[in-house]
């Protein structure tokens, strides 16, 4: 089983610290945890953190919240859902793809280009968020799982 922690308030200001400096998010309008070492995610409802911890003794805690972001090393970085989920408030980070550079990004490929950009940033589309993608000097590498990405046209 997945171990499942709430966030204390020095926790949860912690991750919302790091989220305002990367890319300009200032509340998590909910409950937030952290399931297992590195994956965080968000929940709602009249619940009880009690009663939700009960809850995963039986019940994969997943099915209660939304995974929308993982912490690492090197920052946060926002699950597709979480992208998503917090786009009225992302200002900060995001880098803007056409739509051959969204189509390949969707497919699972890293996008090769080469920019003075550094770490973690949005991926968007026109008006949709696409999750984030890690920039470096020569690429943006993908972080989309196999299992959730397009199929070539050519199959």
């Amino acid at each position: 089983m997945i171990p499942l922690k709430f966030f204390n308030e020095h926790e949860r200001e912690k991750i919302l610290k790091q989220l305002k400096q990367q890319f300009g998010i200032e509340d998590i309008p909910f409950k937030i945890a952290r399931l297992g070492k590195e994956r965080i995610i968000a929940f709602s409802g009249n619940i009880s953190d009690r009663d939700i911890l009960n809850l995963d003794r039986v019940a994969h805690i997943e099915g209660v919240g939304l995974y929308f972001a993982k912490e690492q090393i090197d920052g946060i970085r926002l699950s597709i859902e979480g992208s998503q989920f917090l786009k009225e408030q992302i200002t900060k980070n995001i880098f803007e793809l056409d739509e051959r550079q969204a189509e390949q990004w969707m497919m699972g490929n890293e996008i090769n280009i080469k920019t003075d950009k550094r770490g973690f940033f949005v991926m968007k589309f026109k008006e949709d968020f696409l999750g984030t993608g890690k920039i470096s000097a020569e690429k943006i590498g993908n972080f989309i799982p196999k299992s959730r990405r397009l199929k070539s046209r050519e199959n």
